[in-house]
């Protein structure tokens, strides 16, 4: 196997001097791949991925973007070398146009983007009606697509997306899981940070499961969603399948 796009090792962060939320976690994705993370609330999810990101530093541990070290970069460091990253709230400039909006995910390039902005309108083309209307104006569903879409105006190698269907309706969540299949069949590596983690799991090459910091559980997501040990503890299910092999339960 190819060595990792990203590997994260031994990774100690958190917001507050010496209290880390995260406690030593090792996650790793390979180009293309759709690598899932759950876990149940305050289990460190979303605090990886900002962690990746740059928006919190490691206090302890390595993060390597294609062999090379990124620990400690800042957001916009991070954007250049191929990640783009799209947060659970304020994901969007509400008092923008769409469009602009677009043109503000690809403010680190020059020339033109109008073959950008295309290629996005092409893949959400609800986008399309609302390119001169105000983001703040669109609905829940909307927003998602104008937020994914901005952070793919770089072109990123991996996308970062954290809980991107919270708060929406059945309807939408199903919708929004739709576009992270589509982008992912597109050959994106992503990581999909979800609660939503029966969806999740459905659509992943590979999940993680988080616990108080920590990878307990890593997998294929077949594997992971029908595993017995990790049904009664995270699924809200009992008894799946048999346990399966492919399950590996991290000693940390």
């Amino acid at each position: 196997m190819s060595s990792p796009l990203l590997q994260v090792q031994d990774v100690h962060a958190g917001y507050i001097k010496d209290l880390n939320i995260l406690q030593g976690v090792n996650f790793n994705i390979q180009a293309g791949e759709l690598v899932v993370v759950i876990g149940p609330n305050g289990a460190g999810k979303s605090t990886l991925a900002k962690t990746i990101f740059g928006l919190l530093t490691p206090n302890q541990g390595e993060i390597l973007w294609q062999g090379k070290s990124i620990a400690g970069l800042k957001s916009n460091q991070i954007v250049q070398r191929g990640i783009s990253y799209v947060p659970q709230i304020a994901n969007v400039f509400p008092s923008l146009t769409v469009e602009e909006n677009l043109e503000m995910g690809a403010f680190v390039r020059r020339g033109s983007l109008t073959a950008l902005k295309q290629e996005v309108f092409d893949l959400f083309p609800r986008l399309v009606e609302r390119r001169k209307q105000q983001a703040g104006t669109l609905s829940g569903g909307e927003r998602q697509q104008l937020a994914m879409g901005r952070a793919l105006m770089l072109q990123p190698q991996l996308l970062i997306l954290d809980e991107p269907s919270a708060a929406l309706s059945p309807q939408l969540v199903n919708s929004v899981f739709e576009l992270i299949q589509h982008i992912h069949g597109a050959g994106k590596a992503i990581i999909l940070v979800e609660q939503n983690a029966r969806k999740a799991l459905a659509l992943a090459d590979r999940g993680y499961v988080l616990e108080s910091g920590r990878d307990r559980f890593q997998g294929r997501g077949s594997d992971l969603l029908n595993d017995p040990k990790v049904g009664e503890l995270y699924l809200g299910a009992r008894h799946l399948n048999p346990a399966n092999p492919g399950i590996n339960e991290s000693q940390n």
